[in-house]
């Protein structure tokens, strides 16, 4: 078995230890959230709060963090359990639920950060408007315009106070087709890192290491 010590062995001395205090929530475990998920239990945050409705379906694996075995199980405890198979020593917190502007302050309400990783517009608005009116000093990271391949000069993230969006803020889904897993695992990754380092900012001592 392998011990705490180990596992986060040759991490950053300032970064890692703030992220081990760090309380993410991320709503949506599809093809952003499973990824935003994956990445920040690898870098070491220490709890991850998730909420979905949805389970796997064979059309999500062209994108997002589940197996063909994992098919018809709700996405949040599929996602759970595969994170607990690569780092044993974070804490999951999954809800299986749909996120409400009734429901939000009870889900995440002690997060440091919020990540919104919902595929509706509608989702999208209703979560940043009532994030930024009950949290206006905690940080959200949203995205918006993910469709498409290649093109990464068009991703960018865009600043607004305390919401940060990640992506080109044009492209749209065409009916039928779905995220490329590229693109997708490309702004999830962005989402991830600038979590990181909001938390832990470059300016602190100690943040050259590489």
């Amino acid at each position: 078995m392998i011990d705490r010590e180990a596992y986060f062995s040759k991490r950053h001395p300032i970064a890692f230890p703030i992220w081990q205090r760090a309380v993410i929530g991320i709503a949506g475990a599809g093809g952003l959230g499973s990824i935003v998920a994956s990445s920040l239990a690898r870098a070491g945050i220490g709890k991850i709060i998730i909420a979905d409705f949805d389970t796997v379906s064979l059309e999500n694996l062209n994108r997002q963090q589940f197996t063909l075995q994992q098919i018809g199980e709700a996405k949040v405890h599929a996602l759970a359990s595969n994170i607990a198979g690569f780092n044993p020593f974070i804490i999951i917190e999954p809800h299986l639920v749909k996120v409400t502007p009734a429901n939000i302050e009870t889900l995440f309400g002690g997060c440091d950060i919020m990540i919104e990783a919902f595929d509706d517009a509608d989702q999208k608005e209703m979560l940043i408007h009532k994030w930024m009116e009950n949290y206006p000093a905690k940080p959200i990271i949203g995205a918006s315009g993910i469709s498409g391949y290649g093109n990464n000069e068009s991703i960018s993230i865009h600043r607004y106070d305390k919401l940060y969006i990640v992506g080109d803020l044009q492209s749209k889904l065409e009916d039928g087709i779905s995220p490329i897993a590229t693109r997708v695992a490309i702004i999830a990754n962005m989402q991830a890192n600038l979590a990181l380092e909001l938390l832990a900012p470059h300016n602190q001592e100690g943040n050259d290491n590489g």
